[in-house]
């Protein structure tokens, strides 16, 4: 029998966003505008916009155009450049909590450690740092792949007596100037830094185990008059965005997801040696930093500047293994010691992977723990968004929901699914909503059937050392193009969902 409302839990709030970036952000914006009001942002950081609060490395700046890096509704038409910087994307979170009312329903500076469902009332405890706890009706895990640091597994990598610091947690206080700098990694964050320090330090070092696809950069500063076409011609921001969506469309997503297919990724690469011939003049360095791998098992990189880097006198590019970090430099496998007086660790963010994903204790009916069922059973969810024996939660950076597009997309869609889903148990009066296994296990064999026409699976990826690459030997990107994955957001059957009143 349905409780009646006196013998009902009080809650704290009917929806928990569990992370302050632009997820949470998106999410909360389109919870408000279906009338679903009450619910509450919780964030880590003292501060929204997830990895644009925490990467404030030099050089940081969006990887796909400014059109697309933005939500369809908001579009900004002051972008300073083709690729915004990072302080800008920063500026535009926060400009978005503040134009769409959200501010008094964040908390900052709060990290969730668990939480737990509760079966007989239908709510989940979230346990807080601090020891408090929120009870809530549903929970939506926002906190994205890219804010915690991956630190190296190198021996004595504690024990350099110099200054160490991570690309994701970048100490502006540290001063590089005339000091020798060793960077260990060469993926998207040191691409964007390794050019913006090389002219200031006296002597830069570059440990590459795994060299990266680098494609020029169409970036350009969008000086006055285009700014004020964007903002006062009609059509002018949306016909911007549909060229910069095509390209990002072409670049990845059908490139990645349709490698079978279309030749896009063999082109790409052709033009990327192209690039690269142009870029470097020692031959040398030049084949060290030819990826040998296909393009697209990892996303590539856009640089103007990065590649050309390495003409200079004062930086080397080493690619002899790492042996060990001692206090005062690093000893590479061939004996070589570098001696150094910073090391910057621009190795990347814990993805896939426990501790992440979710990166927070999440246990389920019958006290199901979401990391390790996806441990056992490999990382799976329908749509991205729902995993069942986890009623009332739902993720917006989940298995098989994200295709590689611009992530704004990602976030719209996945806000589209839940608050399908919330608005369907409002009007039916549940308390309960979990996606049923059938629907789920559908899902996932269909994603696991588009794997032969993916790059991943074309046997050109041995040797990428890619983060897409989960331990399973799995991929769990959403092999469908851009337009499915909206299409589907708004139609999928509500029916692939159960609704129960407690």
């Amino acid at each position: 029998m349905p409780r009646n409302s006196s013998q009902a839990p009080v809650l704290d709030h009917e929806v928990a966003i569990v992370g302050g970036g632009f997820s949470g952000i998106g999410v909360a914006i389109a919870l408000d505008r279906a009338g679903i009001d009450d619910f509450l942002i919780i964030e880590d950081g003292v501060g929204v916009g997830g990895a644009w609060h925490w990467n404030t490395y030099p050089g940081v700046a969006v990887d796909i155009p400014s059109f697309s890096y933005q939500f369809s509704y908001r579009q900004r038409s002051d972008w300073s450049r083709v690729y915004a910087p990072g302080s800008e994307l920063k500026n535009y979170a926060e400009e978005c909590v503040d134009d769409f009312d959200l501010r008094g329903r964040l908390r900052l500076n709060t990290r969730v450690t668990e939480a737990h469902f509760d079966e007989t009332n239908n709510f989940w405890r979230l346990v807080l740092a601090d020891g408090s706890e929120l009870r809530v009706r549903h929970i939506v895990g926002a906190t994205g792949v890219l804010t915690q640091p991956k630190p190296p597994q190198i021996e004595g990598v504690e024990s350099f007596a110099g200054t160490t610091v991570h690309t994701a947690r970048w100490d502006h206080e540290v001063d590089l100037e005339g000091k020798r700098v060793a960077v260990i990694g060469t993926g998207a964050s040191a691409v964007q830094l390794i050019p913006s320090i090389a002219e200031e330090v006296e002597h830069l070092t570059v440990f590459q185990r795994t060299p990266i696809w680098c494609m020029p950069k169409f970036d350009a500063p969008i000086i006055a008059p285009l700014r004020a076409g964007l903002r006062w011609l009609p059509g002018a921001k949306a016909g911007l965005r549909a060229l910069s969506q095509t390209y990002v469309e072409a670049t990845f997503p059908l490139a990645a997801h349709f490698a079978s297919v279309l030749p896009v990724a063999a082109v790409g690469a052709r033009l990327a040696r192209g690039f690269l011939k142009q870029q470097v003049d020692d031959p040398i360095v030049r084949e060290k930093l030819t990826p040998k791998y296909g393009l697209g098992c990892k996303r590539p990189s856009f640089s103007n500047e990065y590649l050309a880097t390495f003409n200079r006198s004062d930086v080397y590019l080493e690619t002899t293994p790492i042996a060990e970090i001692t206090p005062t430099g690093i000893t590479t496998s061939d004996g070589v010691h570098h001696p150094i007086d910073v090391l910057v660790l621009a190795t990347g963010f814990k993805v896939f992977e426990s501790g992440n994903m979710p990166p927070f204790i999440v246990r389920g009916r019958d006290g199901l723990d979401l990391s390790d069922w996806w441990e056992k059973n490999r990382y799976q969810a329908y749509e991205g968004a729902s995993v069942p024996g986890f009623p009332n939660f739902f993720t917006v950076l989940g298995p098989y929901g994200y295709n590689g597009s611009s992530y704004f997309t990602l976030i719209e869609n996945q806000a589209r699914h839940i608050v399908r889903c919330l608005t369907r148990a409002r009007k039916e009066q549940a308390t309960r909503v979990e996606v049923t296994p059938a629907a789920h296990d559908k899902y996932f064999a269909e994603m696991l059937g588009r794997r032969p026409r993916q790059i991943f699976f074309q046997g050109t990826c041995d040797g990428s050392n890619s983060y897409y690459f989960d331990a399973h030997g799995d991929v769990p990107l959403r092999p469908s193009p851009t337009l499915e994955v909206a299409w589907r957001s708004a139609h999928f059957d509500l029916d692939d969902y159960s609704f129960a009143r407690a």
